[in-house]
């Protein structure tokens, strides 16, 4: 028989026993050792069977045990001064409020997706995982981040596999009363609803449920509620499922629900408002529509409210791609705003405005409104999550800026980084925090390491073959499977085709060589999951699955159905190299292979993302790339990728690890590399560096513009905007003269170590100087005359307009080099609130100055 209705009976716990609670609903025992070790103690049999999971665990612990632990006066010590560290961890000052002068008061985090611990599966892949790795190190610094979520109450699959090797996808419902959630209440106990109101009378209503990460409360939303029509209660459901309606719904939900669920916590609790809103992803860019309504209703114009909003607002984006963004057709988005729907009090034209695309992506197509666009409209600040990346998403937006180069386009970049409490394996921690490591002991510390994740890969292949249908006596060969003392190479991320997950396979004959030498063996393990709807991603995987189901390489080469969370943990302490082969610069920063070298793993991989700006032979190797050759189709692309891949293998990866010492009989270069890796490289991947990143460059000066805009400053900003925009077409370069072309400076050139003066005549359409900056921009020229790596010298306006209502501006270019040199003149709007002389998307050029493409500059804002 199957229950009609499933609830949850908890445990009445003695009152000195009432604190384990208090570290189970706080999830730094997932980073903190020491307290997941006195949980574990509580019921290891219990811990083992709930995955680690300290509140399912506590949920089931027998009465007598509860009543033994009691009586433990050691147990009981224990448990009090961890709850008596936990509090002093979640009050005391910590690098945040040491060192951050006018530090903001709060700042808002909304993402699509946590990976917070496996015992909370609310992330698809990195996107994820960044966020919640970005929430501990924030709580770890003491960053007062409020982090705004969805609940997905089927999280978003598990994965098996059917015996043709054929991906699965199961969807296990999700009960919040069994996860570490708290339901945010009034001061009654009435619990907080939030409510969107959609077209035809309907409503969207949610519940807030909270979820403690160390210092940082994560508010995570969720619309399984009675009152809710199914459509409207399904809105929840998955994560990345649904249609384009749905998704716009839980991003509404997200966004503009988010936003009213944060509004509730800080009046509940008393927490600071915050001053700064980071949107991760475009997901979330709807949150910046609902803060306009806000200042709207407060009595701000819609200009003036928009100001105040981008100068508080940080964007990051995490695809380098177009197709990984979410776009929807602007009839639909527009049945979802105005009269009868959602933000009544604005005018829905130029709330479409903001995230319509500046040309259509494919000829013919209506343009259509785009939350990367939207995100980037709305925010003051945004940056990509790699250097690579910072310069790929320039490119891809430039269009946003017409006439400006891609290197002046305002997106910065802060590169990604990995939470080390969480994926440096407690071996290797234990280890490095006590006496300094020799080779013997670090090459037997790694050997441990390896052991444990063959002794995972058995215990999950079998559960495997299990799922696709075998019986135990067909599976004793798995007792074999992988050597504790060979090469072992990891591969394991989502599934899309650009990064490559058959790559290896290209040579098969040549990859069965390198798995079955018998003297230099070579085992790789590979996990991944394809999205439900990417049958050409399932394909990958069948293909994979396929060989590795091989009679003679099943020993060598295993496949891994449902990665997640736990089971990567397992594979960046285990293995020795970690493999990357996307299509480059397809891969944003990719923070695997960082979690890997906070294990002593070697990274083998393409340049891209992280590895671009951090590759050094002592940290790995690189797979050279064929991305800049032209007429290469993507089939020729892969097999010189792959025959790169396989020649490393062969001449250096693999005769480097088999490489001993004749007396220690270790392999001494192998070990300077991971030595290497762990001094030189592991700080430099820590999320702890790019938070403070983020502090420093984006949410300190992002709260100094918020609070710069209070009052009546965003109503003088966007005057100042509005009349710009209204004189532009009036403004122009006139006429240019340089050294010989002044009269009071004749026969003077362009000479090593000197300087030009120059002049130019600029027609303001009745903006003042101040307004304005003209500057001479100058430097190498190329072949067509292009300036390279230009400088920009601001010319100074000298004396009252002529009598053609001109003004003159003067100034110096030096050359500090010999060579072939340029230069132009442009004109730009400038004021100091705003952030970067991009900005606005104006600038006006000469006429005639075909270098950098005339014209009088295009108005984006």
């Amino acid at each position: 028989m199957k229950a009609i209705r499933r609830f949850s009976v908890r445990p009445v716990y003695p009152e000195s026993l009432r604190p384990l609670q208090e570290l189970a609903l706080n999830l730094r025992w997932s980073w903190h050792p020491e307290t997941r070790e006195l949980l574990r103690s509580v019921d290891p049999e219990g811990w083992a069977a709930a995955g680690g999971d300290p509140v399912r665990m506590l949920s089931t612990v027998s009465a007598d045990r509860l009543t033994a632990l009691e009586a433990d006066r050691g147990f009981r010590r224990r448990l009090a001064l961890a709850v008596g560290e936990l509090r002093d961890y979640l009050t005391d000052p910590r690098w945040y409020q040491r060192n951050v002068p006018d530090a903001p008061a709060a700042i808002a985090y909304l993402s699509p997706e946590f990976g917070i611990n496996a015992a909370l599966p609310q992330y698809s892949g990195g996107l994820g995982i960044l966020a919640g790795d970005h929430l501990k190190a924030a709580s770890d610094l003491g960053v007062p981040l409020v982090g705004v979520g969805l609940l997905y109450r089927h999280g978003y699959f598990r994965q098996s596999l059917s015996r043709e090797g054929w991906q699965q996808e199961q969807y296990p419902v999700l009960d919040p009363h069994e996860l570490p959630l708290t339901l945010l209440a009034e001061d009654d106990g009435t619990p907080v609803r939030v409510h969107l109101a959609l077209p035809g009378g309907r409503n969207l209503a949610a519940q807030v449920w909270l979820l403690h990460v160390g210092r940082v409360p994560l508010l995570l939303l969720d619309s399984v509620l009675g009152e809710n029509a199914p459509a409207e209660r399904d809105v929840t459901d998955r994560l990345y499922g649904g249609g384009s309606e749905h998704r716009l719904l839980q991003e509404m939900l997200l966004g503009i629900g988010g936003l009213r669920a944060l509004r509730a916590y800080c009046r509940i609790t008393g927490h600071a408002a915050p001053e700064v809103f980071h949107m991760n992803e475009g997901h979330a860019g709807l949150a910046a529509l609902e803060r306009i309504r806000e200042l709207t209703e407060e009595g701000a114009g819609f200009d003036a409210a928009l100001r105040a909003v981008r100068a508080g607002t940080v964007f990051t984006t995490h695809t380098p791609v177009p197709a990984g963004i979410d776009r929807f057709p602007e009839e639909l988005v527009a049945r979802h705003f105005g009269p009868g729907a959602e933000l009544p009090g604005l005018d829905p034209a130029p709330l479409l405005g903001l995230g319509r695309e500046p040309a259509p992506a494919r000829p013919g197509e209506q343009p259509q409104f785009n939350m990367a666009v939207l995100g980037l409209r709305t925010a003051q600040r945004a940056n990509g999550v790699s250097a690579l990346h910072g310069h790929v998403s320039r490119d891809m937006f430039a269009g946003l800026w017409p006439g400006f180069d891609p290197a002046e386009v305002p997106i910065t970049s802060v590169t990604n980084g990995v939470h080390a409490p969480t994926w440096t394996a407690d071996p290797m921690r234990a280890a490095r925090a006590g006496k300094p490591l020799g080779d013997a002991a670090l090459w037997e510390l790694r050997r441990t390491m390896r052991t444990g994740l063959v002794q995972e890969i058995r215990r999950r292949l079998r559960e495997s073959w299990r799922q696709r249908g075998a019986g135990n006596a067909e599976l004793g060969w798995i007792d074999d499977v992988f050597d504790p003392n060979a090469l072992t190479i990891g591969f394991a991320r989502r599934v899309p085709s650009y990064k490559r997950l058959t790559l290896m396979l290209k040579d098969p004959i040549r990859l069965r060589r390198l798995l079955l030498d018998p003297s230099r063996p070579v085992q790789i393990v590979v996990a991944g999951k394809a999205h439900p709807a990417d049958d050409g991603g399932k394909r990958l995987i069948q293909e994979l699955v396929r060989f590795a189901d091989e009679q003679q390489l099943r020993h060598r080469i295993v496949f891994l159905p449902d990665y997640g969370m736990a089971m990567a943990s397992h594979l960046y302490a285990g293995c020795d190299v970690w493999l990357n082969n996307p299509l480059r610069p397809l891969e944003a920063c990719g923070t695997s292979g960082m979690k890997a070298a906070l294990n002593g793993g070697l990274n083998l991989s393409v340049r891209d993302g992280w590895w671009d700006e951090w590759y050094d032979p002592d940290f790995g190797w690189e797979i050279p790339t064929a991305d800049g050759a032209t007429g290469l189709d993507e089939g020729r692309r892969d097999e010189l990728e792959a025959a790169a891949l396989y020649a490393l293998l062969e001449d250096q990866v693999v005769p480097r690890f088999y490489q001993r010492d004749a007396h220690t009989e270790l392999p001494g270069r192998w070990l300077e590399m991971v030595r290497a890796t762990l001094d030189r490289l592991g700080p430099l991947v820590q999320a702890d560096r790019m938070v403070q990143e983020y502090v420093g460059t984006l949410y300190a000066p992002a709260a100094a513009a918020h609070r710069e805009l209070a009052g009546s400053a965003a109503e003088e900003l966007a005057e100042y905007c509005s009349r710009v925009r209204d004189a532009w077409p009036g403004v122009a370069v006139g006429h240019v003269a340089a050294g010989a072309d002044l009269a009071d400076h004749p026969g003077e050139g362009a000479t090593l170590g000197r300087t030009v003066p120059v002049r130019v005549a600029v027609a303001l359409g009745g903006l003042r100087p101040a307004d304005v900056e003209v500057q001479a921009v100058t430097g190498r020229v190329d072949a067509d005359d292009r300036l390279t790596d230009p400088v920009a010298v601001p010319l100074k306006p000298i004396g009252g307009q002529d009598l053609e209502g001109r003004w003159t501006f003067a100034g110096d270019l030096s050359f500090d080099r010999a060579g072939p040199f340029g230069y132009t003149v442009r004109v730009l709007p400038h004021h100091p609130r705003l952030a970067s002389a991009a900005e606005l998307g104006l600038q006006s050029l000469p006429d005639d100055d075909d270098a950098v493409g005339g014209g009088q500059g295009v108005l984006l804002r």
